[in-house]
């Protein structure tokens, strides 16, 4: 059955759905206290989706201001981070911190942007990105993917 939501604007609370939907998953922490999602689940999760504190390597140009709302979402190759910070439509960017990690920044206050269906497919990629293969590939394989 399709998902009815797919299509409408993602919001911020889509990202933890997102998540929490996807096998073996936790949100836990790493860098000390910051909120990460990772898989699999416990000591040996690798995070693939992180709530960023604000950081004077993230300064919105309009206000000068560090960025307070940003998520960091691994991406699976340079090439994929390129084509989304790149399509003028979308709202990732890139800061020089992360120049040479396959990872896209984008404030969650501009996720309606994008839709539903789109995060989801996003975020699905990061977590496989980090996920045991096994996992990985029983969930592509399964009623999941």
């Amino acid at each position: 059955m399709p998902d009815p939501t797919a299509d409408r604007p993602a919001t911020p609370d889509d990202v933890d759905a997102i998540c929490a939907a996807l096998p073996d998953t936790e949100l836990g922490t790493s860098w000390g206290d910051v909120p990460t999602w990772k898989v699999p689940a416990g000591e040996k999760g690798k995070g693939f989706v992180l709530y960023r504190q604000p950081h004077s390597t993230a300064i919105d140009p309009a206000t000068g201001e560090p960025y307070d709302d940003l998520l960091v979402i691994i991406t699976p190759t340079p090439a994929e981070k390129a084509a989304l910070v790149q399509d003028a439509d979308n709202p990732f960017f890139t800061i020089d911190h992360f120049r040479n990690y396959s990872a896209v920044l984008v404030q969650q206050s501009r996720l309606g942007e994008i839709t539903r269906a789109e995060l989801a497919e996003i975020i699905t990629d990061a977590w496989a990105t980090r996920a045991p293969k096994r996992l990985s590939k029983a969930y592509f394989s399964g009623a999941g993917g």
